[in-house]
């Protein structure tokens, strides 16, 4: 393991999201070799400031985050395998983007 807290766990080989399922609150375990790219983006009310679960475009899937609002940036994953993308946070963002950069996942 990598990185760990409660929302993500990043580990040499996956992102496991937790809390991803709206209704059933399971994680999803996501390899990094299905990751195209990740964009980090400054958290608006366009991009999913306030998506505390799920979906509003369905273009992109949040994992439930009800610390969401106070986070200082969101993550967006590009799948290979998948059109919908996960807009995810955590709780120490530098930590994540420096792992996701050393790993050539955002660019």
């Amino acid at each position: 393991m990598i990185y760990s807290d409660s929302l993500v766990t990043i580990t040499d080989s996956e992102i496991i999201f937790n809390h991803y399922y709206y209704s059933t609150g399971k994680r999803k375990v996501v390899s990094l070799a299905d990751i195209d790219t990740i964009a980090v983006k400054k958290p608006t009310i366009w991009n999913g400031r306030f998506r505390l679960h799920g979906t509003g475009s369905f273009k992109i899937w949040f994992p439930k985050d009800m610390g969401r609002p106070h986070r200082d940036r969101i993550f967006f994953a590009a799948l290979r395998s998948q059109w919908v993308k996960i807009g995810f946070t955590v709780e120490n963002a530098d930590r994540v983007e420096a792992i996701l950069k050393e790993k050539g996942l955002i660019k």
